[in-house]
């Protein structure tokens, strides 16, 4: 649950901040006239990204086993993919974003209405789609048939949308810089979880080989019905008896990546976020 609440803090806190930037930015100018498209924008952003989980998820229900196996994993592999880029993609532009967004909003507000619509869609679709997929793949990896893989995301997006009002508000102060670092690490041990989850479905769908090939079985030693195996798979994806396969998927990815993410760089300390007319 807590991988999932993660998930759904840190990409709702991503597309909060665009939504506060944005809103700020008219304020400030005083253009509140063009509120109203940006609003209709991200509600259209909203509805997309809803559909398209939903689409995911109903959708995959009419397939046959292994169909839905190599659907399961292909689609989680793309998502690590995304989210692998999006977290960097954050780590190199968080102290850029405001200026990069009011420029895009200035270009939109010469353009007119249709332009501020599309703006705001832009802004927040491409957030709410990866959140959708890699929420999909996170609960289809963890899912241990109980709701509480669904409700984690739901409290983190309820959280995200919290912080962002706070945001707003001037009520909070805090380093972005750090806290996209935090958890964009703590994102890509998710990541590793729901990629070797990936490569697993494959292997039962039969599209790789080394489906009995066990790296190692601990079953004995944390049974994965109980709660500290179960808080393992809801955590970091752990299995107890992986394949040889997904342990070195795991490895590949996780070594490389994180110590990339995790390695110092030479721009210069960022600042905290204060509030809505300094955003």
């Amino acid at each position: 649950m807590f991988s999932n609440y993660l998930i759904g803090l840190r990409e709702g806190l991503e597309a909060s901040l665009v939504v506060c930037i944005l809103i700020a930015y008219l304020v400030k100018t005083d253009r509140r006239d063009a509120l109203k498209p940006i609003w209709a924008g991200i509600a259209v952003a909203i509805a997309l990204a809803f559909g398209f989980g939903c689409a995911l998820e109903f959708g995959s229900q009419e397939l046959t086993f292994q169909a839905q196996e190599a659907l399961g994993g292909s689609l989680s592999i793309l998502a690590v993919a995304l989210v692998t880029w999006m977290v960097f993609w954050m780590r190199r532009t968080a102290r850029h974003l405001k200026s990069e967004l009011h420029g895009r909003l200035d270009a939109a507000l010469a353009m007119g209405t249709g332009a501020l619509v599309a703006t705001a869609f832009l802004a927040v679709g491409r957030e709410g789609l990866e959140t959708a997929l890699f929420v999909w793949a996170s609960v289809h990896a963890a899912s241990d048939g109980t709701p509480r893989p669904l409700l984690g995301v739901a409290l983190g997006l309820l959280t995200a949308v919290l912080l962002g009002w706070l945001f707003y508000r001037g009520a909070l102060r805090i380093n972005l810089a750090k806290f996209f670092t935090w958890t964009g690490g703590m994102l890509v041990v998710v990541a590793a979880g729901v990629l070797a989850y990936g490569f697993h479905d494959l292997q039962e769908a039969d599209f790789l080989p080394g489906l009995t090939d066990k790296a190692f079985d601990i079953s004995g030693t944390i049974p994965p019905d109980s709660w500290y195996g179960t808080l393992l798979k809801g955590v970091f994806n752990f299995q107890p008896d992986p394949t040889t396969l997904q342990v070195t998927v795991w490895l590949l990815y996780l070594l490389p990546t994180l110590a990339l993410f995790l390695a110092p760089t030479r721009t210069t300390a960022p600042t905290p976020v204060r509030d809505a007319a300094d955003t």
